[in-house]
């Protein structure tokens, strides 16, 4: 890789695109001869207003965002939206669904309790988080605010490979923030997409929120001003200072995104990748995969050896020859291999060529 770079394989914050990060360096200092750095530009200046406008218009290009629906260009993480979903949506009926399928969606869903009634519409606690519920192992309320899921548990390595359906009139929600713009979305099937940018699309700082106009203006009367989804869409965003330098690098990253065909062609080097990293450790004696084939996440691939002291063996002797942040979560210990957009192919090759060396050596 360039510049003697490493291959990152963090969950977030997480590696950025070479070409991205040079074209960001070169426009540090002056950003298309205005004479400052865009983190030095008042959000209210001309300047930085068309930065915020081409950036949100080619987001709603690439994620074919529809009439009806606003982009917002957040604060606080999808943590803060735990809150501000309730707050905001679960007025209709006091109540809402939610499925639980792993750390942040269950971190939603003990949030939403606070402000109302969050049923439990599927889970997959009992085995440890390994799979997704299908749609027929899920208990939906006809009179449910909305429908909760994570599409992608990060820690878990699980993935959503279909959109639950809710019932009639119940807006479908989703946490996208490790799976964002990494496949085609068809957004109108949600009232609210949400994700911190981070994983897939920009530094830490921003979080994006798609939502269908009509759902918000009703919020809980002690819902703070800032986590109004109607006051956030009359300001267009900019109720405070927003997360200006990664609102520029999104709009970077979305020029990139289309440079190697749009979401759709992202998705089959995402898949590319993911197959290639799986099957290699299918082929493993000495690894076991943690989640279930079906439900195998194509951004956070999970694994293990199952002895604790070759995990941590495994993690350091990775971090030796280049290979970062491979140990897995705390709470569910083995290695975590996250390969977000950005991971080029040549990073999961390689990644691939050390596990093969350490099971030989083992």
């Amino acid at each position: 890789m360039a510049n003697d770079r490493i291959f990152n394989f963090s969950a977030g914050p997480s590696m950025l695109p070479l070409e991205v990060l040079n074209r960001a360096a070169a426009e540090i200092t002056n950003y298309k001869g205005s004479g400052m750095s865009v983190m030095e530009m008042s959000h209210r200046s001309k300047v930085y207003q068309g930065i915020f406008d081409e950036t949100q218009e080619k987001f709603r290009k690439l994620m074919g965002v529809p009439e009806g629906y606003k982009v917002l260009f957040l604060q606080g993480g999808a943590t803060m939206q735990f809150a501000m979903v309730p707050m905001n949506l679960m007025t209709k009926t006091g109540k809402a669904d939610y499925v639980r399928t792993g750390n942040f969606a269950n971190a939603a869903h003990k949030e939403a309790k606070k402000y109302g009634e969050a049923n439990v519409a599927g889970s997959s606690e009992d085995r440890k988080w390994a799979y997704i519920p299908t749609q027929d192992q899920l208990t939906l309320d006809p009179n449910a605010s909305y429908l909760h899921y994570c599409s992608n548990n990060t820690i878990e390595g699980t993935q959503w490979q279909y959109v639950p359906e809710a019932p009639a009139g119940v807006p479908l929600v989703c946490d996208m923030s490790s799976d964002i713009m990494s496949r085609p979305v068809d957004v109108s099937k949600y009232g609210l997409i949400y994700a911190g940018a981070q994983k897939n699309l920009a530094p830490a700082g921003l979080t994006i929120a798609i939502i269908k106009e009509d759902l918000a203006g009703n919020e809980m009367p002690f819902t703070p001003a800032i986590m109004s989804y109607k006051n956030m869409i009359e300001k267009d965003s900019m109720y405070n200072t927003p997360p200006c330098w990664p609102i520029y690098m999104l709009g970077l990253m979305c020029d990139w995104v289309e440079s190697v065909g749009g979401t759709a062609g992202i998705e089959q080097l995402n898949i590319k990748k993911a197959n290639m990293l799986y099957e290699c450790l299918e082929g493993s004696k000495l690894f076991q995969l943690a989640a279930d084939k079906d439900s195998r996440s194509f951004m956070n691939v999970t694994f293990r050896t199952g002895n604790d002291e070759l995990d941590a063996k495994f993690a350091s002797e990775a971090g030796k020859k280049g290979f970062s942040n491979l140990k897995g979560h705390r709470s569910v210990g083995g290695m975590r291999a996250s390969i977000y957009n950005a991971m080029p192919i040549e990073g999961v090759e390689a990644l691939c060529d050390f596990i093969r060396e350490f099971e030989k050596n083992a």
